[in-house]
């Protein structure tokens, strides 16, 4: 176990040192919209901005299976592809690009040449099955999508009903494709330079999907200014927290290095991770997909210190046979969020990692992935909170069901405000409406504050499973067991999973003489979900779920009653 290393500097007073006047990260108040927010003066206005200072440096940013690109090579491959867009494809500023891919270097030029050229990336998500990324492409009417050939196969049907273009990206080159698709490299000119588009701050940059209560994704919107000032925010954490503790005890010399452990696709993978080793010129050693042994792997090879991920991976690390056989002693942060941590994952995480203490940080899809984060001694003594607040430019109240702030220590929907924060849902004025309440973010989220500011997270209002940090929306996955024939009645719900976090159970009602098994439903799922929405725990039963007062099913009653746990 870590011994204290504090020095005794208050969070308030190492906020206003990082953030004083004259220095990098100084805040300053910015009034918009009627809003007034502490902003950092010295954001980049535009993540063009952050892409043009990597130019000419050969310091290695991505390794990627047996490659390595610099900088230099990476913004070399962004020209190119940002004028194959503009001049050979014709996007314009506002167009939507979409990017359905794994990790891949090619996935992180084609966002960085969207967003350079005034178009919006479209960020889908990899898992989804053709109908999910059917819904995507036509919601948000992509102009044109980058695929790798598994992406592509999927997105197919759609796009040429669509007459969208698609360029694939990590396919056989040699091997002729479908009508509608182009190789990259057939539509790239070598030595081409960024095409001059005006763009500002206060263009939209990013559409990701996340799902709504009602099980229909929305596409959150993001400026360029916002995702700015996210990843300042980020930065300054990592400052003010350095000011708390004081001298570190690891051996000094290991440059910061991130390890790219979730998709590209998701928030977290997107800005705290990928766009903060753009900005500060920070190694990014990509995983294609997850495993925990070739993770710890790339950690002793390429001496990472930062792993950002989901608790689900944490404890995949530390319960992994052979992590003592591995030098791990780079690591200096282990954790990330997106889903519940237990307690023992704090204490186990500092047992084992000589040098790296955990972490957990409290952000959403809206907010850009930032929100109080809790670190190293504070999350030992707090190891159920999410972080002590306010942050260096983010708010965080606790409201009551009429919006009134409510005092310390009662539990409340928690709102948050900062410049962090999305512009709203594409083309959903309603769902915006009711998220953003004059400049404050509705998260959904329950819990409180207590007398030192730490933030504690009770319960959701949404209707919605972590699982291994990822939204499973219950709806949506109900709708989809309704259309199976045997089923007369269904319900999900999340339960403890002590890997996952939360699993999906459903409890299935059976139709009069319909006979159904576990493997049959899951095969039948499995062709409508992505496999990480398809429950894991399931009960069949003949009679009626029981509902509350006013005819709904009563969900808090399906775990202790199907599956014998309190959740």
């Amino acid at each position: 176990m870590h011994e204290g290393s504090r020095v005794g500097l208050s969070l308030r007073d190492a906020i206003s040192q990082v953030t004083a006047p004259g220095q990098l990260f100084e805040v300053t108040a910015r009034t918009s919209d009627g809003v007034t927010r502490r902003v950092f003066t010295n954001s980049p206005p535009t993540l063009r901005d952050i892409f043009d200072g990597a130019r000419g440096a050969l310091e290695t940013f991505l390794v990627y299976e047996g490659e390595e690109w610099t900088f230099d090579d990476v913004m070399r491959a962004v020209d190119e592809f940002a004028d194959a867009l503009v001049n050979h494809f014709g996007v314009r500023h506002g167009d939507r690009v979409g990017i359905a891919m794994r990790n891949v270097p090619e996935w992180i030029v084609a966002f960085a040449a969207t967003v350079s050229v005034g178009a919006i990336a479209v960020s889908l998500n990899a898992w989804w099955t053709s109908d999910e990324l059917d819904f995507a492409i036509s919601d948000a009417d992509v102009n044109i999508l980058i695929a790798d050939p598994e992406r592509c196969a999927r997105v197919l049907e759609t796009c040429r009903r669509r007459q969208t273009p698609i360029v694939l990206a990590r396919g056989d080159v040699t091997a002729p494709t479908p009508a509608g698709v182009v190789h990259w490299v057939d539509i790239v000119v070598k030595g081409a330079t960024m095409p001059l588009v005006e763009i500002s701050g206060s263009d939209d940059a990013t559409i990701l999907y996340t799902s709504g209560t009602t099980g229909q994704p929305k596409g959150a919107v993001s400026t360029n200014d916002a995702i700015c000032q996210t990843l300042m925010a980020f930065s300054t954490g990592l400052i003010v927290e350095g000011r708390r503790r004081g001298p570190r005890d690891h051996p000094p010399g290991d440059p910061t290095c991130f390890i790219l452990i979730v998709p590209l696709f998701h928030v977290t993978g997107c800005v705290p991770v990928m766009l903060s080793c753009f900005s500060w010129h920070f190694k990014l050693v990509m995983m294609y997909r997850w495993e925990p042994e070739a993770a710890l792997g790339l950690i002793e090879r390429h001496r990472v210190t930062n792993v950002v991920g989901v608790p689900t991976q944490s404890w995949d690390l530390i319960n992994s046979p052979n992590v003592s056989k591995f030098d791990t002693s780079s690591l200096v942060s282990v954790g990330g969020g997106g889903a519940p941590a237990p307690p023992a994952l704090v204490a186990r995480v500092d047992e084992i990692f000589v040098n790296g203490r955990p972490n957990l940080a409290f952000g959403m899809t809206e907010s850009n992935a930032y929100g109080p984060q809790n670190y190293g001694d504070d999350y030992q003594r707090h190891p159920t909170s999410t972080g002590q607040t306010p942050t260096v430019v983010m708010d965080v109240e606790i409201r009551d069901p009429a919006g009134s702030v409510v005092s310390g220590g009662q539990i409340g929907e928690i709102w948050v405000s900062g410049p962090t924060l999305f512009r709203g849902y594409w083309r959903h004025p309603e769902a915006t409406a009711e998220t953003l309440v004059e400049g404050w973010l509705r998260t959904g989220d329950v819990g409180y504050i207590d007398e030192e500011g730490f933030l504690f997270i009770e319960d959701r209002l949404k209707d919605m499973i972590l699982r291994g940090g990822t939204n499973v929306y219950c709806a949506e996955v109900e709708s989809v067991l309704y259309e199976h024939p045997a089923v007369w009645e269904a319900a999900v719900c999340g339960l403890p999973d002590e890997r996952m976090g939360e699993a999906v159970a459903a409890v299935i009602v059976l139709r009069e003489e319909a006979h159904l098994t576990e493997e049959q439903l899951t095969e039948f799922l499995a062709t409508r979900l992505a496999i990480y929405k398809i429950p894991t725990r399931i009960v069949f039963t003949r009679d009626r779920l029981p509902t509350n007062g006013t005819g709904k099913i009563a969900k808090s009653s399906l775990a202790r009653r199907y599956f014998r746990t309190t959740a």
